[in-house]
């Protein structure tokens, strides 16, 4: 997946990772950026930087994101790529509102669901395409005192796992996006930012960079932290003894807030 001559939109644009890719991706060549956030202003922002195209959108919503695809298609042509990397963290246990569970579920998981469903038979029908999902390693090792964000990046990991599964064949490149701890407005003080930050903060910049190049190499997992696979190979060998451990980790990190 070439950056140069493409047609990409990323939502979450405002701020963090999304301005981040934004900004790398306009750096090397993109035909045009469009950088889609409920915060319009700061998505301006980084339109404005970038030589790009701004969208306000609620990613919660199905006609946003629609709309963030038909607009974006007619006005400056097919989408080559299309960042489905707004995200939240809310909910962090069991006393948690439903709202915020609810909320959780539809800006983390169903986000990613609406922007294939209306794309994926657009792609197919011009030959092919390609999404990056970001999720999170807590979409593949869970995250100590967040529940809801844990629960919820999982169901983003398998998302990607079946949307690429289903369409490779027609042509659809999937790759999904698990940092730990960067650092962006997201990441509070907390258990879940505390258990996250064990192998070190990055900058939303170096995940760009390591987002550009997994697209090239059409790399499915995107890990910025590289030390997340040999967790998930842990896991996969001893799940009790995994458990444990997480079961510590959680514990060292609360106690030391």
């Amino acid at each position: 997946m070439e950056i140069e001559n493409r047609i990409i939109v990323v939502t979450g644009a405002a701020s963090g990772i999304g301005k981040a890719m934004a900004q790398r991706f306009a750096a090397k060549g993109a035909l045009k950026v469009i950088a889609v956030d409920i915060n319009i202003e700061d998505a301006e922002s980084t339109a404005k930087e970038i030589g790009g195209v701004a969208i306000k959108a609620d990613v919660a919503c199905e006609a946003d994101i629609k709309r963030v695809i038909q607009d974006t298609e007619e006005k400056h042509g097919p989408i080559d790529l299309f960042c489905s990397n707004a995200g939240i963290g809310l909910a962090p246990n069991l006393d948690s509102d439903n709202k915020d569970w609810t909320l959780s579920w539809e800006v983390n998981v169903m986000a990613h669901v609406y922007a294939a469903r209306h794309l994926v038979p657009r792609m197919i029908a011009r030959g092919g395409g390609y999404f990056l999902n970001t999720a999170s390693a807590a979409g593949l090792l869970n995250q100590p005192g967040g529940a809801a964000y844990g629960v919820t990046k999982h169901a983003a990991v398998g998302f990607s796992e079946w949307l690429a599964l289903t369409y490779a064949h027609e042509g659809i490149g999937v790759s999904v996006l698990c940092p730990q701890a960067v650092r962006t407005p997201m990441l509070d003080a907390g258990p879940a930012s505390s258990a996250a930050g064990v192998d070190g903060l990055i900058e939303p910049e170096d995940v760009a960079k390591i987002v550009e190049e997994g697209l090239q190499e059409k790399r499915f997992l995107i890990l910025p932290h590289p030390e997340v696979l040999e967790y998930v190979r842990r896991k996969a060998a001893d799940y009790d003894r995994w458990i444990q451990g997480m079961n510590r980790l959680y514990r060292r990190v609360s106690n030391q807030l």
